[in-house]
């Protein structure tokens, strides 16, 4: 199965937001960034070079816990294997788990989703992760223009999250009575009044979507709206001529606010397959099928169902929410090897650690210690690999994966064949 990229975002996502809760005692923490084809043996020699600075800190503790920080990435990098196609990122320090007397050496070391382009070493009170917020942004941006002669909307589609820029309304004068010449000069002032709407409309669109063009990250225009207006603005000349090549379609819709930004994804489904909305709600609507025959047709749901069918191999597709809160963890006997899995709240395993020094073996009686920890999205991951299954982990901002995080507990799946 090829490597999925919901699960590397989502992975990526969550060591982000974990480092940036992270706090040192003192300026102790390191971040190193490698950029690709960067010899390591070179990141190396400047670390090494740090780490001689390193004993002119004035405060011994925080020297010692700057050095021991440097080590253990000096260590880390002679693990990996060059040439480095995207570079590395690795944060290592001291952190602090409760009261003073309670630090302990965390590192970490992420492979980015794109090419690290600049050499950074960094040593403060928190680990520098700015240059992530980067990698997690969606690259592909739709535009998308609503419009009809009272009003228009101009917004953005990237990834799953639509964000309307603009909104205009046009002072159009409706319908009269008058005759005559009276009738033609009205008429003359409404064609007017329409066209420098259509001006302003194409004046804030260039303002919206020229940067994004410039950036390379514009896949497209989608025009929409009630009635004729559309056609005519999609038409005449009243986009920029770079951003009229990038039109994909029209579409008749019945709104022109941000309602009407979603009547148009719907509408446009099939062209923007690719879309990770789209995606994320055609499955789930698939899984929904499935699940509203008389017998649950090829469904399964929930955390007790889910991985007993996986493990089965039974499962073709896995639907995880990124919100799902859970860590797998295994403990293990001392004395006899006696192994237990278990998924826990990740809230509560500061408290499941502790409870586990307490806890005796059941084969033995021997005394047991946690031998890993495993976020438990990484690890579906991994059983999918083995058994050939898909995993596609959905965000909760749309509905439908809002609907399989509160109804399921954020694990549903479509099965192979009925069980």
């Amino acid at each position: 199965m090829s490597e999925n990229s919901s699960t590397d975002m989502y992975l990526f996502k969550k060591s982000l937001k974990e480092l940036k809760g992270k706090r040192g005692k003192g300026t102790e923490l390191i971040s190193v960034y490698v950029p690709a084809g960067r010899r390591l043996s070179d990141i190396s020699q400047h670390l090494r070079q740090e780490l001689s600075q390193s004993s002119n800190i004035k405060s011994k503790t925080t020297m010692k816990n700057v050095q021991s920080a440097i080590e253990v990435i000096l260590q880390r990098l002679k693990l990996l294997k060059e040439p480095l196609e995207k570079g590395v990122i690795i944060f290592a320090g001291m952190i602090p788990r409760g009261g003073p007397g309670t630090e302990k050496m965390e590192v970490y070391v992420l492979e980015p989703p794109e090419p690290v382009k600049t050499f950074i070493y960094r040593c403060d009170s928190e680990f520098y992760t700015e240059s992530l917020e980067d990698f997690i942004q969606d690259t592909e941006v739709y535009g998308v223009i609503l419009v009809d002669r009272n009003e228009a909307t101009i917004g953005t589609v990237k990834g799953k999250t639509i964000t309307v820029l603009k909104k205009l309304t046009s002072g159009v004068p409706g319908k009269f009575k008058a005759g005559g010449q009276s009738a033609r000069r009205l008429e003359r002032l409404i064609d007017d009044a329409a066209h420098q709407f259509m001006v302003r409309i194409g004046e804030y669109s260039t303002e919206s979507f020229m940067p994004i063009l410039e950036e390379k990250k514009l896949r497209g225009l989608l025009i929409g709206g009630p009635g004729n207006t559309k056609n005519e603005f999609a038409e005449k000349d009243f986009l920029h001529h770079e951003l009229k090549k990038k039109i994909i379609d029209t579409f008749d819709l019945c709104y022109t606010e941000e309602f009407g930004i979603r009547e148009l994804l719907e509408k446009a489904s099939d062209l923007l397959r690719d879309l990770d909305l789209m995606k994320e709600k055609n499955l789930i609507q698939k899984f929904f099928k499935e699940l509203i025959k008389d017998d649950g047709g090829l469904s399964a749901y929930g955390e007790s169902q889910v991985m007993r069918y996986l493990e089965m191999g039974a499962i073709d597709t896995l639907i995880v929410t990124e919100d799902i809160e859970l860590t797998r963890v295994t403990i293990k006997c001392n004395n006899c090897n006696f192994k237990q899995e278990i998924n826990v709240k990740t809230r509560d395993l500061y408290k499941f650690e502790d409870e586990v020094k307490t806890k005796i073996c059941k084969q033995c009686s021997g005394s047991m210690y946690i031998e890993e920890e495993k976020d438990i999205i990484e690890y579906l991951s991994e059983l999918c690999n083995i058994h050939n299954s898909d995993i596609v982990v959905v965000s909760t901002d749309t509905e439908e994966g809002s609907q399989i995080s509160k109804a399921f507990k954020g694990m549903a799946a479509i099965l192979r064949y009925k069980i």
